[in-house]
């Protein structure tokens, strides 16, 4: 703490100063302050002077040199003291060194904008790769049917067997490749934000469903929802996959029931698709939401392992959270909030 008369000079230099900036007493008493400090301030001085007169405080981030020559982040805060007649006497300056902490938020604000280009770089390499991977895969898939179709009647059954392995490869890999292009499009073909109907974006979900609604007979219950502010087709990517992976996961011998609900929360509507499949264990709640990440075997349930993962990214492009409620053989419900006003992306 410094205390200056009107014109600059030093008349008050504690401990805390000495420590501070390096400067003992008896050497700063008389100094212009913010010529011994070599004081770099947000505003000209004169203005914060001014400003002090009028409204008796002010309060800013200042630069100050100490005495060794090293350079202080201080946070500065400006009271004017009177006379005992109460006549404008000086200020009262109140200095707290935040270097270090500016410092560790330089380093936080760099270490974020390194890892947003690293995803940036990511989403753009799995775009670029994915869609340079189409074209070969295609040739791959159409060469190997037509080999099997042409030579059909001169290869053996194991040659059979074997163009079915490639042909099957081939289609899990486009639908690999096809999965990894929505996940990297989250973001770069992201639509506008507009106003939408969740019942409207629901009953598409549940068109593009149709055929293993049917072929499973799941029954579908859907509660009242609202609208609000979304990209609607990525909207319509979640609910079916939701849905789509209620449908999937169902006991054997029992039909899928799925219930799509809504509930107001503080600023925000949650959505809710609830089943009773066979549930997760809670162990694995945050795994599923990982790329690539399955729980069981392809051949008992089909999926590249993407799609909540998928679900997650979109949620959090609208500012919203998603979560898992679950035990074995109980069902599960997924559960996602957007929020009433959606952050710049």
């Amino acid at each position: 703490m410094l205390v200056r008369d009107l014109y600059g000079t030093i008349v008050y230099w504690n401990r805390g100063a000495e420590t501070l900036y390096g400067w003992p007493k008896a050497q700063a008493l008389g100094k212009v302050s913010h010529q011994l400090l070599a004081a770099e301030y947000p505003i000209p001085l004169a203005d914060i002077e001014a400003t002090v007169l009028d409204t008796g405080y002010w309060e800013g981030d200042v630069v100050c040199v100490t005495r060794s020559g090293a350079r202080l982040f201080v946070e500065s805060r400006w009271t004017l003291t009177r006379t005992a007649r109460g006549m404008p006497e000086g200020f009262l300056e109140v200095h707290r060194d935040s270097t270090q902490r500016r410092e560790a938020e330089r380093l936080l604000q760099a270490r974020n904008e390194a890892l947003a280009r690293s995803n940036h770089e990511l989403e753009q390499f799995a775009y670029l790769a994915s869609h340079d991977l189409q074209e070969p895969l295609r040739m791959v898939s159409n060469y190997t049917q037509l080999l099997a179709r042409r030579y059909h009647d001169q290869l053996d059954a194991d040659a059979h067997e074997f163009i079915e392995f490639a042909v099957d490869g081939a289609r899990r890999m486009q639908a690999l490749i096809n999965d990894l292009l929505q996940y990297a499009r989250v973001d770069r073909r992201g639509r506008e934000f507009r106003p939408v109907s969740t019942e409207a974006v629901v009953a598409d979900a549940l068109s593009n469903l149709a055929g293993a609604i049917a072929e499973t007979e799941a029954s579908l219950v859907v509660d009242p929802l609202p609208s609000i502010t979304a990209d609607r087709a990525q909207l319509v990517q979640v609910f079916q996959n939701l849905i789509g992976n209620a449908i999937k996961f169902h006991r054997p011998g029992e039909p899928p029931v799925v219930r799509v609900s809504a509930q107001r929360e503080p600023a925000a509507w949650r959505f809710a698709v609830a089943d009773n499949g066979i549930g997760i264990e809670p162990r694995f709640f945050e795994r599923i939401f990982q790329m690539f990440q399955r729980l069981h075997a392809r051949g008992d349930y089909p999926g590249t392992g993407i799609g909540l993962a998928l679900c997650k990214k979109i949620v959090e492009r609208h500012g919203g959270q998603m979560r898992v409620e679950s035990a074995p053989d109980r069902g599960a419900t997924f559960s996602f909030t957007i929020p009433d006003v959606i952050p710049p992306v």
